[in-house]
């Protein structure tokens, strides 16, 4: 691992943070994640509800890690559509916090817009972009195309069928982050692997819907395919039972997956949405202009990393870690990455 000691202390603060996650959050509502009420206050609020979503339980754990590194309250508004991240932004907004942290692509136009209304009031967006942003609107983005491609690289040493692929929630630019990382990954290590061409859950909840992104793997299987990279986020779920009942290997995103069907799932992808929050946010309380903020995370800056290669991966249940000369590979590529050596191309760029 690459930690500093800053972030060393600041991944000890979001373990603590982790321990209350279950019983701080609450729907559509505000909870306290520092006792000190008269120090700052920082709110967070979520694209969707929290659920099982490891992605967004990750930004919790971030901001309740900032209110007690600063000695002061957090927040935490969960929404479930539009109207309700309009409703908490605007909420959010009159509470006067030091910064207001929102994350998911859902928020990039109201984020703009109440930035601009509110210049008083600092902004953190999260995992998207937007184009013309006020000074007081931060922005953090990933290399999902990194991480994405040392899963295509495991994936293109150990497809026997010579077929790899991936299935995404939606077909939007964001998701090609990740498809085109694991292909460009897969053909480094298999110049003849086939890389078929994703399969979409699609629905009215694409990053949720278990039953409708189970339907679209087994389909999906029927091509051939033996070696899939998930990115359906609380969706996974689904994927992962078909690929027990069909055979294939499958790759999770986000946090940990191997445990939701042991012995399907290879490895998968880390996105660290706390350790975002607490770089960016610490930045913020130092008096860093969005100009010179960090604004893009990836393996150099851990902000995303692979289940294999992250601590605790002995007891990940991931199908990977039975294959000690791929690791040793990935290992390489891994640092082959973060020195430069190695360059992933990003699709949105």
């Amino acid at each position: 691992m690459f930690f500093t000691k800053s972030r060393t202390r600041a991944a000890l603060v979001a373990g603590a943070a982790a321990g209350a996650l279950l019983l701080t959050s609450c729907a559509g509502g505000g909870d306290a994640g520092a006792s000190d009420a008269s120090g700052p206050k920082f709110i967070y609020i979520t694209s969707d509800p929290i659920g099982q979503n490891e992605f967004l339980k990750s930004g919790k754990v971030g901001i309740d890690s900032v209110a007690e590194q600063f000695e002061g309250s957090a927040k935490t508004f969960e929404s479930k559509d539009e109207a309700q991240r309009r409703t908490n932004l605007e909420s959010a907004v009159a509470q006067a916090p030091e910064v207001v942290v929102m994350l998911g692509f859902q928020f990039e136009e109201m984020a703009k817009e109440l930035a601009e209304a509110n210049p008083q009031q600092k902004f953190l967006l999260i995992d998207t972009k937007v184009d013309g942003a006020p000074e007081n609107l931060y922005q953090a983005t990933f290399r999902e195309q990194e991480p994405s491609y040392l899963l295509g690289y495991e994936a293109g040493l150990l497809s026997a069928a010579g077929k790899v692929g991936s299935i995404i929630s939606l077909d939007i630019p964001l998701m090609q982050k990740y498809t085109v990382g694991f292909a460009e990954g897969a053909e480094a290590a298999n110049k003849k692997v086939d890389v078929i061409d994703p399969q979409v859950v699609g629905g009215e909840n694409p990053f949720a819907d278990t039953a409708r992104a189970k339907e679209q793997a087994i389909a999906y299987a029927g091509t051939g395919v033996d070696q899939v990279f998930a990115v359906g986020a609380a969706a996974n779920g689904g994927i992962m039972e078909a690929a027990a009942e069909k055979g294939f290997s499958a790759y999770g995103v986000d946090t940990n997956q191997c445990g939701m069907q042991p012995g399907s799932v290879v490895d998968g992808s880390i996105k660290s949405v706390n350790r975002v929050v607490e770089t960016v946010v610490g930045e913020i309380m130092d008096g860093v202009s969005s100009k010179d903020a960090t604004t893009s995370f990836g393996l150099k800056e851990e902000g995303m990393t692979i289940v294999s290669l992250a601590e605790g991966a002995e007891e990940s249940q991931c199908t990977v870690m039975e294959n000690p000369e791929v690791l040793e590979q990935v290992t390489q590529v891994r640092d082959d990455i973060v020195s430069g050596k190695v360059k992933v191309t990003d699709p949105l760029a």
